[in-house]
């Protein structure tokens, strides 16, 4: 037998050719089963003719995956009967390798020894520190394969198979086990901790609440000091305005017109539950403008300046907030963010410039200068209301499971991280209690910092959190499709 011969033939063709979308059947999986039971291999004390074996069926074990992803064992056995005669495996070797191969089905029944180290090496990695991020790259090969719907079923199928799996070699049991009862009882009471019905509709109305609220503060800014003295704003508003003031379209329905493609986009550039509140904000938004009416309550254009934008802003910033904008600027921003090297800060103020300049055209330059004010006041009452109006916010998290979130951080929020060696403790009356732990950096969009709040609490409810506003930020993955 020429196994490394065969090894260097196959792992090429698995490095190469395994479709992408495996993130844990790939070559650096078979890699990891190999080492593992060369390793119990050697702890069991099997004989150089077993190793080899067993060796090459870890490194078959998965090769079907080149050719299909359904029953890929009985294609890994029909890869092994093709390619091993060339390297001077017997036949009745090869049909030997195929039976711990179809041992490893997911329904393990080993019924000898090498069948129990190759399972065992299988699945190691149950028992390890990295079994959060192991399962999570299986939790989302399954579900772009099509195999699971949602994170609750996959929980519960975690739970279920932890609970009643087994480590078969005495080797393997003394190594994985302990470990592997610690991350079932972490998984079952931190990572992805599905929330109740009650909890979520405490959410979902404090969602609504907030837009609600936002509403009905932009409403009074537009309908009692700038709809009536004939002031503008930035973005869509401002637009609505001017076709409002120059052509005399209904502001209502041209505000929900206008807004709404940049609801739909909304829906592919940032993510389907912001599309949602974005809608029920914009419509609720374009129903005040139809109901409530123009009531001027001052005629000092620097109070209405002011106050306009203040109201204006409380009710963005209460939205965003919520998960949701009343404006369709920031989207475009975010899309055209994608095509050009602009900053959003960049985008939105030349869209502004442009819209700010009709203004000028549609009423006069001094009607414009003073809507320039209340657009500077509401961006910077937005800044108060949501703490950062910058396009990105630098994250720290000190958490003891931070082997989860650093899983979670890059495969669900698909954003990149920056560790940092630490050690926390050092409490006051106790300087010697500490402990050495990772510290977790990245960079988000101020638009995903709620659900990252909400991941990490999820997953560790006494985990230290905080935020910097960043002005600028460029490189790394920071350009992300979904954020909420």
């Amino acid at each position: 037998m020429q196994y490394d011969k065969a090894q260097s033939y196959l792992m090429s063709k698995l490095e190469k050719n395994l479709p992408a979308n495996l993130s844990y059947h790939n070559a650096r999986h078979t890699k990891e089963v190999i080492r593992v039971a060369q390793q119990l291999a050697v702890a069991e004390k099997l004989s150089g003719h077993e190793t080899e074996i067993l060796r090459t069926a870890a490194l078959f074990h998965d090769a079907g995956f080149l050719e299909g992803y359904d029953n890929h064992e009985d294609l890994s056995c029909k890869l092994a009967r093709e390619i091993l005669p060339q390297f001077g495996y017997k036949p009745e070797e090869i049909e030997d390798i195929c039976k711990l191969i179809q041992a490893t089905r997911f329904a393990q029944k080993p019924v000898n020894k090498l069948e129990e180290i190759l399972c065992d090496a299988d699945l190691s990695y149950l028992g390890t520190d990295n079994y959060f991020t192991v399962s999570e790259s299986l939790f989302i090969e399954l579900q772009q394969a099509g195999k699971l719907k949602s994170w609750e079923e996959w929980q519960k199928m975690q739970i279920r198979f932890l609970e009643t799996h087994q480590y078969y070699s005495h080797t393997a049991a003394k190594m994985y086990t302990g470990k592997k009862s610690h991350n079932l009882l972490l998984f079952k009471s931190g990572v992805r901790k599905t929330e109740n019905i009650h909890s979520k509709r405490i959410r979902v109305l404090k969602d609504v609440a907030l837009i609600v609220l936002g509403v009905l503060a932009a409403a009074f800014g537009l309908k009692s000091f700038l709809v009536p003295e004939h002031f503008f704003d930035g973005g869509v508003t401002g637009i609505a305005l001017i076709l409002y003031r120059a052509f005399g379209f209904n502001l209502s329905l041209t505000t929900f017109v206008l807004n709404l493609p940049f609801v739909i986009a909304g829906y592919f550039v940032v993510s389907r539950s912001f599309a949602a509140k974005a809608l029920i904000g914009v419509s609720l938004l374009a129903l005040c403008l139809l109901i409530v009416p123009n009531q001027s309550i001052t005629h000092d254009r620097l109070l209405i300046a002011f106050f306009g934008g203040f109201f204006i802003g409380v009710g963005s910033g209460l939205a965003i907030r919520a998960g949701a904008v009343l404006d369709g600027t920031e989207v475009l921003a975010l899309y055209t963010l994608r095509l050009t090297n602009f900053t959003i800060a960049e985008i939105i103020l030349a869209i502004n410039i442009v819209i700010f300049s009709m203004a000028a055209l549609v009423e006069n330059v001094e009607s414009a200068f003073y809507s320039i004010l209340t657009y500077i006041v509401a961006s910077k009452t937005i800044n108060y209301v949501v703490e950062g109006v910058e396009a990105y916010t630098g994250v720290t998290i000190i958490s003891g499971q931070s082997e989860m979130l650093k899983s979670r951080l890059v495969n669900e929020l698909r954003r990149s991280i920056t560790v940092y060696k630490g050690e926390r403790g050092y409490l006051p009356g106790n300087l010697t209690n500490t402990a050495d732990c990772d510290i977790i950096f990245t960079v988000i969009s101020r638009l995903e910092l709620r659900k990252l709040k909400n991941l990490v609490y999820q997953s560790d409810p006494n985990a230290f959190v905080f935020a910097s506003t960043i002005s600028e930020a460029s490189g790394g993955i920071l350009k992300n499709n979904r954020f909420h």
